[in-house]
């Protein structure tokens, strides 16, 4: 690193160190701890994402830096409780990127991108059984993850040792059986909640493992999906006032007819 770019990051340790000195620190920077901080650093991350679906470049400069505040924050808090510094946590990344990319920085030669995953995944095993004493296969799996994204994880997981189907129509045939599951509760003369909401929860179990053999993050399609939704009835909404109604005094029939005109846009499509 040339010492420019050495400079600045020092200049960035230094201001959280001063954000957090006790007697002239800031005071909301001060009664933050580790737990506080958790929220934020969610926010600055999805943030990054969707500066980078937005393809606004300054956006990503800006949520970068953010995001890389977390990490200098959290930094600064478990320097001054003596369990580790920035330094450690940059030791640590690079040791493991080197360690886990033996095919890049060492002799190792893999035949495909298959066996450098293989590779990659016996690697992250190995670590898993180092430092937990949980030998699942399933250690280690973040409860914080958005439950699209851990339900893919575990799938993956699950799929490494072969705990898979190799084929769609299975996968396909699940979503349908699960989707019929829900439906049998919700018809009971006296529907259960909790049963309801246990079928449906194993619904989109199933839909996750269909988004991935299709290739597909779910968490990813379900955000466009959310977006698409929100562009679409923004335009129903401006349609709606634009005839001189507001949007309550619409019947069913009329939304629906104005957002099937809305869907049908090409540019839309």
């Amino acid at each position: 690193m040339d010492n420019k770019k050495s400079s600045q990051i020092e200049q960035l340790l230094t201001i959280m160190s001063q954000l957090r000195d006790p007697n002239r620190g800031c005071p909301w920077d001060l009664k933050q701890n580790f737990d506080s901080i958790v929220p934020y650093t969610l926010e600055e991350a999805y943030e990054v994402a969707d500066a980078i679906e937005q393809k606004n470049w300054s956006d990503v400069k800006e949520e970068l830096g953010d995001l890389l505040f977390q990490v200098i924050f959290y930094s600064q808090m478990a320097k001054e409780q003596g369990l580790f510094e920035f330094d450690d946590v940059v030791a640590g990344i690079n040791e493991k990127l080197v360690r886990r990319h033996p095919h890049v920085f060492s002799d190792a030669d893999f035949a495909d991108e298959a066996a450098v995953k293989q590779n990659w995944e016996a690697e992250k095993a190995k670590e898993r059984a180092e430092k937990e004493q949980d030998s699942s296969l399933l250690a280690n799996i973040p409860n914080a993850l958005p439950a699209l994204m851990r339900a893919d994880k575990i799938q993956k997981r699950c799929a490494n040792v072969g705990f898979d189907w190799d084929e769609l129509a299975p996968v396909v045939d699940k979503v349908k059986e699960e989707l019929d599951e829900v439906m049998d509760e919700v018809i009971q003369a006296v529907p259960e909640q909790q049963r309801i909401e246990e079928e449906l929860g194993d619904l989109l179990f199933s839909v996750v493992n269909l988004s991935r053999h299709l290739n597909v993050k779910p968490e990813l399609a379900l955000q466009k999906a959310n977006k698409k939704f929100e562009k679409r009835f923004r335009q129903v909404e401006k349609n709606v006032l634009e005839q001189g109604k507001l949007i309550s005094q619409c019947s069913l029939s009329e939304l629906d007819a104005e957002w099937n005109r809305v869907k049908e846009k090409p540019e839309d499509k």
